[in-house]
C-alpha cells in the first residue's frame, strides 16, 4: 500500500558540478552565475559549503583566485588606459580598489584565525603540554611527601 503524502522527486545533479562551480567562481567571483553554470541551485552549493569543510576551503580558494583576477584586471586597465566598460560606461576604479582593500583585510584576518599547522606541529604541541602536566604532577607529589 502506498503512503499518503508528498511524492519526492529526485533531480539528477550533473556529475562534476563541484569542479564546474569552483572553476567558474574563480573566474567570475559570482556564486549565482557559477551555480547556474554548474547546473545546480544556489541553495545546493551553499548547503554543500556548510556541510563539507573541504568544499568550503575550495570555495574560499576560488574566491581568493577571483580577487587575484580582479587585481590583474585593474592593473591591466591602468596600464593600458582602458577606462571604459563593455557598455561604454566609465570603469569604477575607486570601488574596485575599495573592494580589493576590504578583501585584503578580511583575508588577512581569516588567515590569522586559521593558521595552517602541520600534524607534526600539533603533535609537538600536545607532547609539550603532556610534559608540562607531568612536571606539575611530580612537583605536587614531591610537596605532598614533604608535608609532616
Amino acid at each position: 500500500m502506498a503512503k499518503a503524502g508528498r511524492m519526492q522527486t529526485k533531480i539528477a545533479t550533473p556529475r562534476h558540478w563541484r569542479i564546474r562551480f569552483l572553476d567558474h567562481l574563480a573566474e567570475t567571483s559570482n556564486v549565482r552565475t557559477s551555480a547556474a553554470h554548474a547546473g545546480v541551485s544556489v541553495n545546493r552549493v551553499c548547503r554543500t559549503r556548510r556541510d563539507e569543510p573541504e568544499f568550503a576551503r575550495q570555495w574560499s580558494a576560488a574566491l581568493a583566485e577571483g580577487y587575484v583576477h580582479l587585481e590583474m584586471e585593474i592593473l591591466r586597465r591602468f596600464r593600458e588606459g582602458d577606462v571604459k566598460t563593455a557598455d561604454s560606461e566609465r570603469y569604477d576604479f575607486a570601488n574596485a580598489v575599495r573592494l580589493l582593500a576590504t578583501h585584503r583585510d578580511t583575508a588577512a584576518g581569516a588567515k590569522a584565525r586559521t593558521r595552517d599547522v602541520s600534524s607534526t606541529e600539533v603533535r609537538a604541541s600536545i607532547d609539550r603540554k603532556i610534559e608540562e602536566i607531568r612536571r606539575r604532577v611530580s612537583r605536587d607529589q614531591a610537596k605532598e611527601r614533604q608535608l609532616p
